[in-house]
């Protein structure tokens, strides 16, 4: 194609996709932060359907690296009234936890005495 082509494609695709954005974002299934799409489907899985479901659509379990993302994942649990999981897991030494790949987390954001496991972490 020639080079006005590629542009106009280009363009075209760009709209197209922020278009699905907005209609996304008025449901309330999708919000950003740090330059991450964060999704959510509202349907309720168990830990390892929600894996399988992320990596379907392309993506990761959700796995906070920052307040702001942090905050993109709580904005779902707010609004929808639920819980999250995240792409963490508890590591071979009791009340350590990493990430699922077995790399070390750099961020926590835990309530005081947390993780329980109870669902208030």
């Amino acid at each position: 194609l020639a080079g006005n082509e590629n542009g106009d494609i280009i363009h075209q695709l760009e709209h197209r996709i922020s278009r699905l954005e907005g209609v996304l974002r008025l449901n309330k299934l999708i919000t950003e932060s740090g330059g991450k799409i964060f999704a959510t489907n509202e349907k309720r899985a168990d830990f390892d359907a929600t894996v399988e479901k992320c990596k379907e659509a392309g993506g990761s379990i959700a796995t906070p690296r920052s307040p702001g993302e942090n905050d993109a994942i709580l904005y779902f649990v707010k609004y929808f009234n639920t819980y999250a999981y995240l792409g963490i897991k508890q590591s071979l030494i009791p009340g350590k936890f990493q990430l699922l790949n077995g790399a070390q987390l750099t961020y926590t954001n835990w309530y005081p005495n947390e993780p329980s496991g109870k669902g208030e972490e």
